[in-house]
């Protein structure tokens, strides 16, 4: 009978340690979040430098168009921002009498120049003139020629010059008007060549380490952004222009990328910078407090807290620099409701 009762008593012990509350067992503490993760990947980043400005004039092929003599301005037949074609008239200019005149004496000076010389030849001849004497006459006559000829170049041959375009090309610059009495060697117009354009834009003056000549650029219309042109960095000017505080660049344009050619048409430029390799995670990996960004690291089912700095976006994805390593589990859903070392479970 006791040994019944010995019996009865272990298996009540075997029972009542097998209901001991779960106390007795330890079990993790506080509280957990199921989350969703990403691996930190290594991704080849390019970054870039916006900018605006407009399409001009290439400077390099800007045609001067000087009045070489005095005179009136008869007729204006273009104005500015006008197109012409090769062999248009531009103006008419009536030559000044002074400048005639000039022009006259140099035609009488050749002709008594060439009697002269034609004179001593037929005195050598009868041996009353020496070949020293008839040299002398040659010269003058030389000299009476390209006297003329100049004149000639200068357009005092004619009364009335119509001042043609020697190629086609876009009017920039008039600086005369009908009625008006010019000056020789006067600045009547620039015309710039059609199919020449670059584009002119400004930078931050912080950027120019960066900037290069040579560096891709992709301009786009402001208004009209599906037509995109991807060139390069012709210039890159060393000064501040005081009316936008910024520094100016040239990109080359190449001909015909945008037809018809209006200059002064606003353009933005996406400036590519050197390319590098990068950690990037999911945009939704990065959270920003106070300015400052950050994201949390699934490390040993805990959420570890860290600090990171943004750099260029590539679609979703976010290239980020701090203690991070390629593999790494970011937390990419769930990680608003985190605190650093919080428990966590991902999602399968």
């Amino acid at each position: 009978m006791n040994s019944r009762r010995h019996i009865n008593g272990e298996i009540v012990l075997a029972l009542a340690l097998a209901f001991t509350p779960s106390s007795a067992v330890p079990e993790e503490s506080g509280p957990s979040a199921l989350v969703e993760t990403a691996p930190v990947a290594t991704r080849t980043v390019t970054e870039s430098v916006a900018t605006f400005g407009m399409l001009d004039a290439d400077p390099d092929e800007v045609m001067i168009l000087s009045l070489q003599h005095a005179g009136l301005i008869k007729r204006v037949w273009v104005s500015r921002g006008q197109r012409v074609s090769r062999d248009d008239a531009l103006l008419e200019v009536t030559t000044a009498p002074d400048a005639r005149m000039r022009f006259l004496q140099a035609q009488n000076a050749l002709d008594y120049a060439q009697r002269e010389l034609n004179r001593q030849e037929r005195l050598l001849q009868q041996h009353l003139a020496g070949k020293a004497d008839v040299e002398k006459a040659r010269q003058s006559r030389d000299d009476a020629t390209a006297m003329l000829d100049s004149l000639k170049r200068r357009g005092l041959e004619n009364t009335d010059e119509i001042i043609r375009a020697p190629a086609v090309g876009v009017v920039t610059r008039l600086d005369v008007a009908q009625g008006e009495r010019i000056q020789a060697d006067t600045t009547a117009l620039l015309l710039a060549a059609g199919n020449h354009v670059i584009a002119r834009l400004g930078v931050e003056p912080e950027n120019l380490d960066v900037i290069k000549p040579g560096a891709t650029v992709t301009i786009t219309p402001v208004f009209g952004s599906e037509h995109k042109v991807e060139t390069i960095v012709r210039e890159v000017h060393g000064m501040i222009d005081p009316a936008t505080n910024l520094v100016e660049i040239l990109v080359s344009i190449p001909a015909g990328a945008f037809e018809p050619v209006v200059l002064g048409t606003r353009v933005r430029g996406e400036i590519q910078l050197e390319s590098r390799d990068a950690l990037v995670v999911p945009r939704s990996a990065v959270l920003t407090a106070a300015g400052a960004a950050y994201l949390y690291v699934a490390r040993d089912g805990r959420a570890q807290r860290i600090s990171v700095t943004k750099g260029v976006e590539i679609g979703e994805l976010q290239e980020v620099r701090g203690a991070l390593t390629s593999g790494d589990r970011v937390v990419v859903s769930g990680n608003y409701e985190l605190e650093d070392g919080m428990a966590v479970r991902e999602s399968p």
